[in-house]
């Protein structure tokens, strides 16, 4: 059998076990011809571990109307306010703090990611997760220049 034809990968962002017909997911899908409530079932089967949380996933929908999910990590920023526990970041990230982690949370959030950076250098991940606090307002107890 040959592969099938890709006809679109759709990017978005529903929560674990909790996803809806609703706008985003039911008219983004819908304008491929995809059935919403397939898409719901079969995401909230894969993520019914994780609860509550965000997560990103790329739908690859074929020409034949038959379409996969690929499931990604949750974001760094939401697995950093978690980290720090707060519920938002900081709106003048360089004047006011918001929040603090340490090293160790920030490479367990970088291993985490792992997968999921274009990175294989789990320094160079790192680097990137602590960049992404130093934008939401989160200090790193231990990081160099904190």
């Amino acid at each position: 059998m040959p592969p099938k034809e890709v006809k679109v990968k759709v990017k978005m962002m529903c929560s674990g076990g909790q996803a809806t017909p609703a706008p985003p997911v039911g008219p983004t899908l819908g304008q491929h011809q995809v059935q919403p409530g397939e898409f719901v079932r079969r995401f909230n089967d894969m993520t019914k571990s994780q609860q509550g949380v965000l997560i990103p996933c790329v739908v690859t929908i074929y020409t034949d109307r038959t379409f996969e999910i690929e499931i990604r990590t949750p974001p760094a920023s939401f697995l950093l306010k978690k980290a720090a526990g707060i519920i938002k970041g900081s709106g003048k990230p360089n004047s006011e703090k918001v929040g603090e982690v340490n090293l160790k949370q920030v490479e367990e959030i970088a291993k985490q990611k792992m997968k999921d950076f274009n990175t294989d250098d789990m320094s160079v991940a790192v680097k990137m997760v602590l960049g992404t606090a130093r934008n939401m307002g989160i200090t790193v107890a231990g990081a160099k220049g904190a």
